[in-house]
């Protein structure tokens, strides 16, 4: 029998088993144009569980999340017709999906706006595959912790709310929108008014990848969040900056 039969018997039958067992396969959607990476990088996932699905391009990966229910999105940035940017910006305006981007080296400012866009991390390729499922653990588990009910409160800062268990903020009588990742920062720093994080702190604590995610990480989303929150972003009121440490939420709003 040829060895990619026996391989794709096993596969079959060990998903058989998580089944029977209860345990939750996590989809991952692959997105890049080259065949030759997904085929390997495919391989790798499943024997780690992850069920995976595969898209070339920009209109196959909106038809994969059409019609299944993915985890979380591995975006080439570099692809033929919707590059992933544009890509990124789309998925965002109706899910929440974490997205973990595949770049190039070189392709800093895209890094940039790829994070601003909604991205929650990036990998540079050349990359090491066991750092990259490193990445997709901590990202999905971050992204499957919720806040307890015994552990999720309101905090009233001034006319800012944040409601832990319901995962919504309102400035006044106006809802603002924070995707997943920006929410959990926001609440981090919330709940400890005063206390000053530095950025490897909080990409433990939110991204939970302190040694791979990049620091430029935490700075994106710290600008979008008071771009979303702040009259003037420049003079925050609500998340400060500690030059030279890191971020803190003010205290006695």
């Amino acid at each position: 029998m040829h060895p990619c039969c026996v391989y794709c018997i096993w596969l079959v039958k060990f998903n058989q088993l998580l089944s029977l067992w209860g345990v939750t396969m996590s989809n991952v959607l692959l997105v890049d144009d080259e065949k030759l990476l997904v085929k390997g990088l495919k391989r790798s996932l499943e024997q780690e569980g992850y069920n995976v699905y595969v898209a070339y391009n920009g209109q196959q990966c909106m038809d994969v999340l059409e019609r299944e229910q993915v985890d979380l999105i591995l975006l080439d940035l570099m692809l033929p017709g919707i590059d992933g940017l544009e890509l990124c910006r789309l998925i965002r305006k109706s899910s929440e999906i974490p997205i973990i981007m595949l770049t190039a080296k070189g392709e800093d400012v895209d890094k940039i706006v790829g994070l601003e866009l909604g991205a929650d991390d990036y990998v540079t390729k050349p990359f090491n595959t066991r750092e990259l499922i490193a990445r997709i653990k901590a990202v999905l588990r971050r992204f499957s912790s919720t806040p307890e009910d015994k552990h999720a409160k309101v905090i009233s800062a001034g006319n800012l709310y944040i409601d832990g268990l319901r995962r919504k903020v309102q400035r006044g009588e106006q809802k603002v929108e924070l995707t997943a990742r920006e929410f959990d920062l926001l609440y981090l720093l919330a709940t400890s008014p005063g206390r000053v994080y530095t950025r490897e702190n909080l990409l433990e604590s939110v991204w939970g990848s302190p040694y791979y995610a990049d620091l430029r990480t935490v700075d994106v989303h710290i600008r979008r969040l008071r771009e979303k929150l702040e009259d003037d972003p420049k003079q925050p009121q609500f998340v400060l900056t500690k030059w030279g440490v890191g971020y803190f939420f003010q205290e006695d709003i």
